[in-house]
């Protein structure tokens, strides 16, 4: 079987990984991948956004299935373009993929079918925004609607702050077109938890519950970024709250899909917030997430080119998705100044000597090669994932990689995984 595999971060990094390890694949092409990729499959030089391009690979090479895996083609229909012409593809149509690519339209559902979500409104106008925050006082948080990288959201402690957010999204634009309609939410308490689940558009069926830290400092303060570690299985998804999680929350969303006569085929990722035993959504995304990806995805037991056969296929129902009986955790190391300002061009080293113990592989993320030297590329460069049998064990090996690894500036958080312990 052929595959194609669309995008160049850690995410796919790990999904080359996986996929790789499918005794039916035969060739794995990755467009355009990063020097992580390119020791699974094939990188291609295309640019992701060409969708003519990849349709016309996908055609001539005879592709079997094409695995999407960023936000950004899938909101601009790549999904939609390839099943135009025949061809397979894991992923959500165009129409299906805004539960991601419009915040303000995937609130609207939730408050539609009584999801349970934190109480909102939206805005296209600056000035009435800000009307809207002052009157709710602060914390609150802010969101621009669109896609923004997983970096458009601002929790806001005080007014000023607010304001400042509204600002930055509406009148600087600084994410652009995601920011011309802004999203402001009640601000939630708890601890955060990500369900990823396979749905084919019938079934849906949730995977290892996993836990990410957004915020760039320990402590879980800072600026929000896109995931600084990970791990799986999140302690503070119980039993109980998976049960509920099911029957109030992942359900419903399914169906309320189907009753906008939405087909939806891939990842729904449902980012919840916990407190007092109970889960709200703060957010839907549909594809897997990063780094929430480097820690579920080594735990799968299944073989991840079935499950995604299942899912194009309407087949879901039919298949059975096991599990490790492990944990697994990832730090990520970034760029010193991110997710603000920082350098690229910066050498890599120490990359095969982490990866020498037992259990620990360094996925790619901002990473390129040059004259034979591996460069830091990106704000988040790598991500360090080890497995084993309990939390301390994986932190323990984790951080060991870590310490083999070198960059210049590079910053961590040293606190992935405590939680865990602690629970």
């Amino acid at each position: 079987m052929n595959i194609l595999l669309i995008g160049s971060g850690g995410r796919e990094n790990v999904l080359a990984w996986k996929l790789a390890q499918s005794s039916r694949v035969g060739e794995l092409y990755i467009a355009v991948g990063n020097p992580g990729t390119a020791e699974y499959g094939q990188n291609l030089d295309f640019d992701e956004s060409n969708q003519e391009a990849l349709l016309e690979f996908a055609l001539k090479e005879k592709i079997d299935i094409t695995v999407v895996g960023p936000e950004a083609p899938l909101a601009a229909g790549i999904v939609d373009l390839f099943e135009k012409h025949g061809l397979k593809v894991f992923g959500p149509r165009q129409s299906a993929a805004r539960l991601e690519s419009s915040k303000a339209f995937s609130k609207e559902l939730m408050q539609k079918y009584q999801i349970p979500t934190a109480e909102y409104e939206s805005f296209t106008e600056a000035a009435k925004a800000v009307e809207y925050l002052k009157q709710k006082g602060a914390p609150i948080v802010v969101k621009a609607s669109g896609l923004a990288a997983g970096k458009g959201v601002i929790v806001a402690q005080t007014e000023a702050e607010a304001v400042e957010a509204v600002e930055i999204i509406m009148k600087d634009e600084k994410f652009g077109a995601a920011g011309a309609k802004v999203v402001i939410e009640e601000f939630l308490e708890g601890e955060e938890a990500t369900i990823l689940a396979f749905c084919d558009g019938q079934t849906i069926v949730p995977m290892i519950a996993s836990q990410d830290h957004k915020p760039a400092y320990d402590g879980g303060k800072g600026p929000n970024t896109g995931g600084m570690g990970a791990y799986a299985p999140a302690p503070v998804v119980t039993e109980q709250i998976k049960a509920d999680f099911k029957t109030e929350i992942m359900e419903p969303t399914l169906q309320a899909l189907q009753s906008e006569g939405l087909e939806f085929k891939g990842i729904i990722y449902f980012g919840l917030m916990i407190k007092d035993g109970k889960a709200k959504v703060l957010e839907y995304n549909v594809r897997f997430g990063d780094p929430e990806a480097q820690v579920v995805l080594p735990l799968l037991e299944t073989d991840l080119v079935d499950v995604m056969e299942a899912v194009i296929e309407g087949n879901l129902d039919q298949i059975e998705i096991k599990w490790k009986d492990k944990k697994a955790l990832c730090v990520v190391m970034a760029s010193g100044g991110y997710p603000v300002d920082y350098e690229k061009g910066k050498e890599i080293t120490g990359i095969k000597a982490a990866e020498a113990a037992a259990d620990i592989i360094v996925f790619q993320a901002g990473t390129r090669l040059e004259n034979g030297k591996l460069l830091t590329d990106g704000g988040r460069v790598l991500a360090v994932t080890a497995m084993g049998e309990s939390f301390q064990e994986v932190i323990d090996k984790a951080y060991t990689g870590v310490e083999k690894i070198d960059f210049e500036d590079f910053q961590i958080r040293n606190d992935i995984g405590q939680k865990a312990l602690k629970k």
